[in-house]
């Protein structure tokens, strides 16, 4: 994929970050409330969006921050499919690679 349009993609999420993140920030929800998925929901889609940007952006993957985009999605995911025990999966996350 060519830098420029790397650069567009990137350029495109944080319009649509901006947009998800004010819908985050005007949520008040709590945790336990009925309203509390709705907002992590949205969360969600904010760290898919960095995940997006990380993935994209030119160069050499950063494998730091990769590891934390995977380490945020899979902690909020695990409230939405708690059967699947990704937030324990999570923990070899930050093993060294061998």
């Amino acid at each position: 994929m060519k830098d420029a349009d790397r650069a567009s993609i990137i350029k495109a999420s944080w319009k649509l970050h901006d947009i998800v993140e004010s819908g985050y920030l005007a949520n008040g929800a709590v945790k336990n409330s009925p309203e509390w998925l709705e907002k992590q929901r949205l969360l969600l889609a904010d760290m898919a969006l960095h995940l997006l940007q990380t993935s994209v952006k030119p160069g050499d993957i950063d494998l730091e921050k990769l590891t934390n985009n995977l380490h945020a999605i899979l902690t909020i995911t695990d409230q939405f499919l708690p059967h699947a025990g990704l937030k324990q999966a999570t923990e070899s996350l930050y093993e060294p690679l061998s």
